[in-house]
């Protein structure tokens, strides 16, 4: 077993995937360890140039399966480390933080992962300025267990093992906090650590742009479909608590049945107006941006309206093995891990590789 795998998930990250990787090299320099490309059928050039490197690259057999809880839960199929990180494609990851990390799941057992602060390189929109101010409130300085790792972790192989797999794959997004619950239902913790851990390339679009982006990618059904896992998990109460867009998307229905309700009585068409401007002026109040303010009331509605979608979608095993083909390998093992029939014959197409490792360049 290795020590470290460290799984890039990607989906068209033509234009960051070699830093991405050549960060995950680095950071594992000192270690035995293995990095794993987990692609979600790319239309660019990901793939070709992830195999450039000494790495495994593993792609998702089909594009109607792309999801946001995928990407990890693929790479996991094939990976051997006893410490799994987690990296999007468009980040580039801090090696002095997998050192630090790697010191505290080695001496504290009830550990099961290990996070750091995202360092935002992109925040030229509305979403991405949000999710700043969001992580800035989640970093308590006087206290290091958090509910769960946004943005990627490394964690214990020992635990995921425990609570059955890593990533939802029916998830569209939210996938960090359903492991995080699962993990924590089982007594395990879970730390955030003020050390940067990535620096993030997020996406290079405006605010609405971005928006329209998220609405096609299917991400606004992911409160209902992680209210089902959480169904499925035995954790619903703890998600209402803890996951403000929940508990929002169930509001928004009762507001506006309410609205209805009233406007039935008088000056219908005067009382829907205020009733819709009433959440408008009270967030740009709060955020101190009329923009902000209209971006977060426009989210929740659209939250609300993939809550009931994602709710009534049906969904399959997560423990279910995903499709996939092995395009790319370091280790000649990788190529037959004896896990049936969808890995049989999966063939490399290029040259084999040593894992990369602490080793002199002459033995590699």
């Amino acid at each position: 077993m290795s020590k470290i795998s460290i799984i890039i998930k990607t989906l068209n990250e033509a234009t960051n995937i070699a830093r991405a990787v050549q960060s995950a090299l680095a950071a594992i320099a000192d270690y035995e360890g293995e990095v794993i490309v987990a692609d979600s059928a790319s239309t660019d050039e990901t793939v070709a140039i992830a195999r450039q490197f000494p790495t495994s690259v593993v792609v998702l057999e089909s594009a109607s399966q792309r999801r946001c809880g995928v990407g990890p839960q693929l790479g996991y199929q094939y990976c051997k480390g006893e410490y799994i990180y987690i990296l999007d494609g468009d980040m580039e990851l801090d090696a002095g933080f997998i050192r630090k990390a790697v010191g505290i799941l080695d001496h504290q057992q009830d550990v099961a992962g290990v996070g750091g602060y995202i360092h935002e390189m992109r925040t030229d929109n509305l979403e991405l300025k949000g999710r700043v101010k969001r992580f800035q409130r989640a970093r308590r300085k006087d206290k290091l267990d958090v509910d769960c790792l946004n943005g990627g972790g490394l964690y214990r192989r020992v635990a995921i093992s425990q609570v059955g797999y890593l990533s939802d794959r029916n998830l569209h997004a939210f996938e960090e906090y359903d492991l995080g619950a699962r993990l924590r239902g089982a007594g395990w913790r879970l730390v955030l650590l003020e050390d940067k851990a990535v620096d993030h390339y997020s996406y290079v679009m405006g605010t609405w742009s971005l928006l329209w982006h998220r609405v096609l990618s299917g991400r606004f059904l992911s409160c209902g479909e992680l209210f089902r896992a959480a169904m499925a998990g035995q954790y619903v109460g703890r998600l209402l608590r803890e996951v403000r867009i929940v508990p929002l998307s169930i509001g928004v229905w009762v507001y506006w049945a309410l609205a209805i309700v009233v406007a039935q009585s008088a000056l219908p068409s005067l009382t829907l107006l205020v009733a819709l401007g009433i959440p408008v002026i009270a967030m740009a109040v709060r955020t101190k941006s009329l923009n902000l303010g209209l971006f977060s009331v426009i989210t929740w509605h659209l939250s609300a309206g993939g809550f009931v979608v994602g709710v009534l979608r049906s969904r399959c095993s997560p423990n279910a093995v995903i499709a996939s083909r092995l395009v790319h390998s370091v280790d000649r093992e990788a190529a037959d891990p004896g896990r049936g029939p969808l890995y049989a014959g999966a063939g490399l197409e290029s040259g084999i590789y040593p894992v990369w490792s602490k080793q002199p360049a002459a033995q590699r």
